[in-house]
């Protein structure tokens, strides 16, 4: 029983009957919306905060996610900076769940309380996505465990689908193992993905050995063929490999059509790499069909979710039947 609550509870907010139609047809399956630029960290890896700029308003924000609702997108998922800064942030997620949009949240969990946490699950938060580099803080990454385990307890009794997410480079690679770990021995599905560049192509912290990282995210793939909770695709993991040994990976990018971004300041992103100064209200559903094409800058990409979206959109069939596979190895 304990087994199939925790199944259920995992596949809150993925609205997969609804989303196979996305998968063949010309709408979008789902937005990052970047509900603010501010953190209340400062990685070193990090492209994506600005502490001096405003949150977007309240009405702003909403008008924006009825835009992204009217345009056909099925899922939004609220990221920044820190989401959890927006003094509104339970609002918007109530209004995003009234907007008939699947929904979830990515935080560093800092700010978790169990206030907060309840208040969330009341607006109808399905996934929160913690993000956990390592175990300890770093100079590169102040995302740890040390920090967010005692917030796990406050989560235990809500409905939202938890999973932790880091991101693998030099610095982390000692510690990615035990990450993943104590995640899994929680029953969290946990992941972590290889750092990418900035939207210059440069990483700003040493991205790590080839062959260590290379070690390890086979070690993942084995240990999701076993059964365990690792929470990346088949395909991303495959991906991530053909990356690290060079190996061409032929795909279409759907970034700005199946998926696609919309800033702080309501501004339409392919991805977080490629920035437009279209406001999204001005976006067509024409405009998004018109970036279904190759791009310039896919060979090595590092938006794994736009990577993601674009080989289920691409190979549907083979991604379904593979996780399938996946979750009935884990339920047995």
């Amino acid at each position: 029983m304990d087994s199939l609550r925790s199944t259920v509870r995992e596949l809150r907010g993925y609205p997969y009957l609804r989303a196979a139609k996305r998968l063949f047809d010309d709408k979008p399956l789902q937005c990052s919306l970047y509900v603010t630029d501010q953190c209340n960290l400062d990685c070193a890896y990090c492209t994506e905060y600005d502490n001096s700029r405003p949150h977007p308003s309240l009405d702003d924000l909403t008008r924006w996610l009825t835009k992204i609702r009217d345009l056909g997108t099925l899922r939004v998922a609220l990221v920044g900076g820190e989401p959890l800064t927006h003094p509104d942030i339970v609002e918007v997620v109530r209004r995003a769940r009234g907007l008939g949009l699947a929904t979830s949240l990515t935080t560093n969990g800092f700010l978790l309380t169990e206030a907060r946490v309840r208040e969330l699950d009341a607006a109808g938060l399905e996934v929160m996505q913690i993000s956990v580099d390592r175990m300890t803080p770093s100079d590169v990454t102040r995302k740890s465990f040390k920090t967010v385990l005692p917030k796990l307890g406050l989560l235990r009794g809500s409905h939202i689908n938890v999973h932790i997410t880091g991101v693998l480079c030099a610095d982390t690679l000692g510690e990615s193992r035990a990450v993943l770990q104590t995640g899994l021995e929680r029953g969290l599905p946990s992941e972590v993905r290889l750092v990418h560049a900035d939207p210059d192509q440069r990483f700003r912290v040493d991205p790590g050995a080839r062959g260590d990282l290379e070690a390890f995210v086979e070690w993942m793939k084995e240990a999701k063929s076993l059964g365990a909770k690792i929470h990346t695709t088949d395909g991303i993991l495959d991906y991530q490999l053909s990356l690290l040994r060079g190996e061409h990976v032929e795909w279409t990018c759907t970034a700005g059509f199946k998926i696609f971004f919309v800033s702080a300041q309501g501004r339409f992103w392919l991805c977080s790499m490629r920035r437009t100064d279209k406001h999204i209200l001005d976006v067509t559903p024409q405009d998004l069909v018109e970036n279904n094409q190759a791009k310039s800058c896919q060979d090595g990409c590092g938006v794994y979710c736009c990577v993601s979206t674009s080989l289920a959109y691409q190979h549907p069939i083979r991604l379904v039947g593979r996780e399938v596979r996946a979750r009935i190895r884990r339920l047995m």
